[in-house]
């Protein structure tokens, strides 16, 4: 049970093991509080490159965002919550919260670091009643196993919890259709599209109930902690980017080569991730050769140094590519049935910004 009183500004929580709630419920009083204020309220992850720009990573759980914003060239301004004003993108929260399932030392060394320091609260975390030693594989508890430890743990992270305003802006998603390529580029109208679709996959784990991969629209990359209407937030980052002319990217942490309940099917390689965003976010990927997707209209890059090119091509990684439009039509067709009930609350352009139904799909 969560209550949430915004007169008396007083939330009271019951019944739960899990701290999320805690968080989440001060971070949706602060998106229904913000907008009024003129500042845009994000669930995102943020940093600054060595040029001094700042990228927001939006995206849901176990997409990436504490992961990918954890780099040790760049400074972290915060994992989770933030806020965009006129001059400044601020973290909320001056701590962060990670998934522990799995965690991997050699993948995300910064975050592994934090499980061996003092202070880190690990949360349905198994500890081994003899030995005391932690176990991050075993998910007896929970898949969605957590440690909560201070900004600070992670090297390079900014003093003052903030940065310029963003000039790169990352969506995230983690396409259980193997579908979507690692990177796209969009344009404006398709960045405000992707925003509010909000498209990625509800994985194992993460929410009760699931146990196979499945398509899950969450508008604004956060719908449960936005309880103004989704044009508020939507408009607010339309104007932002245009403001700014921030590059926008969809950037798929997900699965390729077939869906994610095929054998053998595997997800992205983080390093794989982690070069085409650093192209991304040091402006050499926009001089790379850009093809149009003929599902979503977006661009993707033919080639990039250090990245198998299989992986820029979702439909040749497929072992059947006629299985792998069968599936692409199906993802387009979920995109259109989600975005009905947005259609009324956006201008033309960004209408056209919906992928495409093949009508002999």
């Amino acid at each position: 049970m969560i209550a949430v009183n915004f007169s008396e500004k007083l939330i009271l929580i019951g019944g739960t093991s899990y701290a999320g709630e805690m968080k989440k419920s001060v971070f949706g009083i602060l998106n229904y509080l913000l907008p009024a204020k003129g500042v845009m309220p994000m669930h995102c992850s943020a940093n600054i490159g060595p040029d001094s720009k700042t990228a927001v990573f939006f995206g849901l759980s176990g997409t990436g965002k504490t992961t990918l914003s954890a780099d040790a060239s760049r400074t972290l301004i915060g994992d989770d919550e933030h806020g965009w004003s006129d001059t400044a993108v601020f973290n909320f929260e001056g701590g962060c919260y990670a998934k522990m399932i799995r965690l991997s030392q050699e993948a995300e060394p910064e975050i592994f670091a934090t499980t061996k320091r003092f202070g880190t609260v690990l949360e349905n975390v198994v500890i081994d009643p003899i030995t005391r030693e932690i176990d991050l594989d075993d998910d007896a508890l929970a898949e969605n196993s957590r440690g909560s430890y201070p900004i600070d743990f992670i090297p390079n992270t900014s003093e003052q919890n903030l940065g310029p305003v963003p000039q790169n802006i990352i969506f995230l998603t983690a396409d259980a259709y193997g579908v979507l390529p690692p990177i796209a580029r969009l344009t404006p109208d398709q960045a405000m599209y992707h925003f509010l679709s909000g498209y990625t996959a509800r994985v194992a784990g993460t929410e009760i109930g699931v146990t196979e991969p499945e398509a899950t629209f969450s508008t604004c990359f956060g719908a449960p902690f936005m309880p103004r209407h989704p044009s508020i937030y939507g408009n607010l980052l339309k104007e932002r980017i245009a403001k700014g002319g921030v590059k926008c990217w969809l950037v798929n942490t997900g699965w390729s080569g077939g869906k994610a309940t095929m054998p053998g099917i595997k997800r992205m390689p983080i390093k794989a991730t982690r070069a085409l965003l650093n192209a991304a976010l040091d402006g050499s990927l926009n001089e790379a050769e850009f093809r149009e997707d003929p599902n979503f209209g977006f661009e993707v890059p033919v080639a990039v140094p250090g990245v198998d090119t299989k992986l820029l091509d979702p439909r040749g990684a497929w072992a059947d590519p006629v299985d792998y439009d069968k599936t692409a039509q199906d993802l387009v067709r979920k995109f259109i049935d989600n975005f009905a009930e947005f259609e009324a609350h956006v201008d033309e352009g960004v209408r056209k910004a919906a992928p495409m139904a093949q009508i002999d799909a």
